[in-house]
């Protein structure tokens, strides 16, 4: 599950505040308690949530040296969970401004922000903002940022006298994030919202400082870790209940996905076969197919088969996910009398 969902980055950032020095030697490292809280319609892989339905686990931004990006050298960030670097965000960092030239996602691809996009950007105080209006890649971006106030705010790692910032995101999707940031210690809270068009709640991620930052050794990392992209499921309804076996006399067939470490902008297609439905028709014979563009990493959808006028032919099928045009999955089903 990648954290910082689209550009609205929830990378703890220390600063240089009041004369401070900026805490940016390699191995500074902070430390959070992620919750995950999925709404109607999600379905995130390999999940475990608690009682209360929600999904935590701890995570880790860690600085991990420099990289020379167009001959500028930015600092790497790094966030750690589960034995896997989810992301990469490539920072300069100066007495006024905290900015991202680019980004390197979960399958090493370099992102690079046009404009770069400023993070925290003086003076900060109530009332200020500023808007970041490029592209992200391939993906226009737009976004505006409010200084609400001054608060107090409580978190395992202490109690912090804060500014908090709000980001409003409205394109290429709808979404809010809360950010309570303390000088010479970074963001001590996180909360990032993305809602359906019609307010229900599709997810939140809250994060939550353990402890200040120190510098720590780099983590191991899974070198056999291929976290899933897709997962997929087919039913008869739109969150339907998933099912492989179908009547020749159903309406529609859904083949429904939802990403999980998509990059912004990739194409996912699914591919209807006809493996075995008689002489008519040649074995493993493509039905139809449809495309979608994922606006974020956990972007997900349906593509929808409808029944034909005479119904359906009896016999094996299978549906292709694909992502970029790589094949991800493929699921079977079967349509009976």
């Amino acid at each position: 599950m990648k954290l910082a969902i689209l550009i609205l980055t929830a990378t703890p950032i220390a600063v240089v505040w009041g004369g401070q020095q900026i805490p940016t030697a390699d191995g500074t490292s902070w430390r959070y308690n992620m919750t995950e809280e999925i709404g109607k319609g999600l379905d995130i892989p390999d999940a475990k949530p608690d009682a209360d339905g929600k999904i935590r686990m701890p995570v880790l931004y860690r600085i991990d040296g420099t990289e020379n990006v167009d001959g500028k050298d930015l600092l790497k960030f790094e966030m750690h969970r589960a034995g896997v670097i989810t992301n990469t965000d490539l920072l300069t960092i100066d007495e006024q401004r905290i900015i991202c030239w680019a980004r390197i996602n979960l399958d090493g691809e370099l992102v690079k922000f046009n404009p770069p996009q400023a993070i925290i950007a003086s003076p900060l105080q109530t009332g200020a903002g500023w808007d970041f209006n490029g592209q992200a890649g391939e993906l226009k971006v737009h976004q505006h940022y409010d200084v609400i106030g001054e608060e107090d705010v409580e978190v395992p790692a202490g109690e912090f006298h804060a500014f908090h910032i709000r980001g409003q995101q409205t394109a290429p999707s709808r979404m809010t994030i809360d950010r309570w940031f303390t000088g010479g210690i970074g963001i001590v809270k996180d909360v990032t919202t993305m809602r359906a068009a019609n307010g229900d709640l599709l997810q939140r991620i809250s994060l939550d400082l353990l402890e200040r930052p120190k510098i720590m050794g780099r983590p191991e990392v899974k070198s056999d870790a291929t976290p899933k992209q897709l997962s997929v499921s087919l039913a008869k309804e739109r969150f339907g209940k998933p099912m492989t076996t179908f009547s020749s006399s159903a309406s529609e067939i859904y083949a429904r996905w939802q990403g999980q470490h998509l990059r912004q902008g990739a194409k996912v297609k699914a591919v209807w076969i006809a493996e075995n439905i008689g002489e008519d028709f040649p074995q493993d014979y493509k039905v139809d197919e449809a495309s979608a563009v994922a606006e974020n990493p956990t972007a997900h959808g349906a593509f929808r088969l409808v029944r034909p006028e005479d119904g359906w032919a009896l016999g094996d099928y299978r549906v292709e996910f694909y992502v970029d045009d790589v094949l991800v999955d493929a699921v079977k089903l079967k349509i009976v009398q």
